[in-house]
């Protein structure tokens, strides 16, 4: 061992030896934690995410930093931030968890003071997000506007009833976060997230209409308040939702949602959209409930379900018009489709009576109207 107790090199018989420092024995069956306990105690914190600084405060070497690094045991979120590959490849399949990941390194960059917004909370609270979104963290911060690399800060008020703690993050509200999603994205988007966060309990149309009011004078706020005065969560698929607007911007009223439908013996039918002045049951096709059906089921069993079910439906001399989502996608054929059977008003004694559902989430005023 080299008297020095350290890196050195010695000439040995004419050839240059490379002594290395002392180590410890390994016990057998327990591995050398990848990451100090001090650094994974702080790491922990944040989502995994740790700093160059607090390395070097758990006692790591800056050739040991170096060495990690280069050896990639180490991934770099931005200058000076890092996370430990392992856990970086864990996320690899999650694009919610990585980018949640990337809020914290973004915030670990900044000074104190901005929270996770717009559609980095949107992902944190699992809302219905467009196909095609930016990677961006977003981010508010009062009176700073300001944008770097994978991040955008807007400026804006942050009420203390608008924030979640959610450590290491602060995030926007659901409301308040929908309302900001919905200033900004296109009207289809925002009313399929507002009907999915509605139908899942997430937020109430009280506490939307209020996010709203609060936003009065803000960029792109009437868009937000014609996505929930739009909205219904008794829309139970994003068809539904795409459907419902596609009827509504065609010039065709807008249908009642998951209307139950008996007959003289019960109980006959659920509806997805119904017109109660023509008997008009829309139901609304999506192609997985066909091609991947739940266990225990085949294909086959699924139509034949809903083969019975809808004869049960034409019995009661209601007629219903099937809606995929390329009928949604040419519009104008499902607009004549529809509004030809809207011209022709039931007659006759109806064999049916109507059960309407409440909207989760809803007023009680509401309900009761």
């Amino acid at each position: 061992m080299c008297v020095e107790g350290g890196r050195c090199r010695a000439r040995l018989d004419g050839a240059i030896h490379r002594c290395e420092s002392p180590r410890p024995a390994r016990t057998p069956g327990v591995e050398t934690p990848p990451v100090h306990p001090t650094l994974q105690s702080a790491a922990r914190r944040r989502l995994g995410v740790f700093t160059v600084v607090e390395a070097r405060r758990a006692g790591y070497r800056a050739d040991e930093i170096r060495s990690a690094i280069s050896s990639g045991r180490w991934h770099r979120l931005r200058r000076g931030i890092y996370i430990e590959t392992a856990a970086w490849r864990s996320v690899a399949d999650d694009p919610r968890a990585r980018h949640l990941v990337e809020c914290v390194a973004v915030l670990t960059a900044l000074k104190p003071g901005p929270v996770v917004s717009h559609s980095s909370a949107a992902r944190f609270h699992r809302f219905v997000l467009p196909g095609r979104i930016d990677g961006d963290v977003r981010l508010t911060q009062v009176e700073e506007w300001r944008q770097g690399r994978g991040y955008r800060i807007a400026a804006a008020t942050l009420p203390a009833n608008d924030l979640t703690s959610a450590p290491p993050l602060t995030v926007t509200s659901e409301a308040r976060t929908l309302v900001d999603c919905a200033r900004e994205w296109p009207l289809v988007d925002a009313v399929v997230a507002v009907d999915a966060a509605l139908h899942a309990g997430q937020v109430t149309r009280a506490g939307l209409r209020s996010a709203v009011l609060a936003q009065t004078h803000w960029l792109g706020v009437g868009g937000a308040a014609r996505a929930v005065d739009l909205s219904d969560g008794r829309a139970e698929s994003p068809l539904e939702s795409r459907g419902r607007l596609a009827l509504v911007s065609g010039g065709l009223p807008r249908p009642e949602l998951q209307v139950e439908l008996h007959g003289v013996r019960g109980f006959v039918a659920r509806v997805d959209a119904w017109y109660d002045d023509a008997a008009v049951a829309l139901e609304f096709d999506g192609r997985v409930k066909y091609l991947d059906p739940r266990p225990g089921n085949t294909s086959g069993d699924v139509l034949w379900r809903e083969k019975r079910r809808e004869d049960l439906i034409r019995e009661l001399d209601v007629r219903v018009v099937r809606i995929a989502q390329e009928d949604v996608d040419a519009p104008r054929t499902l607009m004549a489709r529809v509004a030809r059977l809207l011209a022709t008003p039931w007659v006759g004694p109806r064999r049916f009576t109507v059960v309407r559902r409440p909207e989760p989430g809803a007023d009680p005023a509401d309900a009761v109207a």
